[in-house]
């Protein structure tokens, strides 16, 4: 099964390499301050409307995937 496309860009060029939504400027950073302050993810997506549901939940996603694949080393 071939390997999805990341949803996080990083680009010197781009917020001075700060991981961004691909196709926006929207920081990851600002994903996790919402869920770390006990905001919904419909609050997120209302604030940052670039970011679609698909690509928020990716995100997540591909967070909890490197965090499980650092945790078995």
């Amino acid at each position: 099964m071939p390997e999805a496309e990341s949803v996080i860009h990083i680009d010197p060029e781009t917020l001075g390499g700060t991981p961004v939504f691909v196709g926006t400027r929207v920081p990851l950073q600002a994903l996790i301050d919402y869920i770390r302050g006990g905001h919904p993810l419909r609050d997120f997506l209302d604030d940052f409307p670039t970011v679609s549901h698909a690509q928020a939940v990716a995100a997540l996603e591909e967070a909890k995937e490197l965090l499980v694949a650092h945790s078995h080393r």
